[in-house]
């Protein structure tokens, strides 16, 4: 018998089968549209974890940037899993490396403005992973990394791109969004895109197609 055409809070998603949506423990704009956008069921649950102390006290201990943004999404999607049952619950992270130092999100204009002139004429590294939990047991983490050259930026440049771009400038790491006023930075990408903005898609798909929850 042909299940019912799902939809979600976010649109159309035809091709889920799931009975109930993904539970995304996420907050973040650009993987809710990811998601959307591929078709996926959920809804989100913001995760309140204190992202910088985790990161910071797992650089510090000598953790790699992949592995450090892997026990980030973990930690969210375990926090939020154990409310859902079983819900499948997705959380995800992103971590920023240039030459083996890890940036955060700026705190302010001054730290973006700093931020973008490192990165000049640079190439840094996103590693964007995700991790999968129901009821609190692990099911699927994957992380994929994008490798992101900035073109040699003047500081009147960097100073109008900020002035264009206002808070949205430090609610990313790296200060920019690439789907958006970003792409005026790089020269060049190496990189899926659903990895730049902080969801790698590929593999979460193939693993909810293994499972059952998207159609094969």
């Amino acid at each position: 018998m042909q299940r019912p055409r799902q939809t979600s809070a976010h649109g159309p998603a035809p091709l889920w089968l799931a009975p109930a949506p993904l539970v995304l423990a996420s907050r973040s704009a650009a993987r809710q549209s990811l998601l959307a956008a591929a078709g996926i069921a959920f809804e989100s649950v913001p995760a309140d974890v204190d992202e910088l102390a985790i990161a910071t006290g797992l650089d510090a201990a000598g953790a790699m940037p992949a592995d450090i943004a892997l026990a980030l999404a973990d930690e969210k999607a375990r926090l939020v899993s154990h409310s859902y049952g079983r819900r499948l619950v997705l959380a995800a992270d992103q971590i920023l490396s240039l030459d083996g130092t890890i940036y955060s999100k700026p705190r302010d204009r001054a730290a973006a403005q700093s931020h973008l002139a490192d990165f000049s004429g640079r190439t840094h590294t996103l590693h964007s992973a995700f991790a999968v939990l129901r009821d609190g047991e692990h099911l699927c983490a994957a992380v994929a990394e994008a490798h992101m050259t900035m073109r040699d930026l003047s500081p009147a440049f960097i100073a109008r791109y900020l002035d264009a771009a206002g808070e949205a400038a430090l609610a990313s790491v790296g200060a920019y969004q690439y789907e958006g006023l970003g792409i005026h930075l790089f020269a060049t990408v190496e990189g899926d895109r659903s990895t730049i903005m902080g969801l790698p898609l590929l593999p979460l798909i193939e693993f909810l197609r293994a499972e059952g929850s998207v159609a094969a």
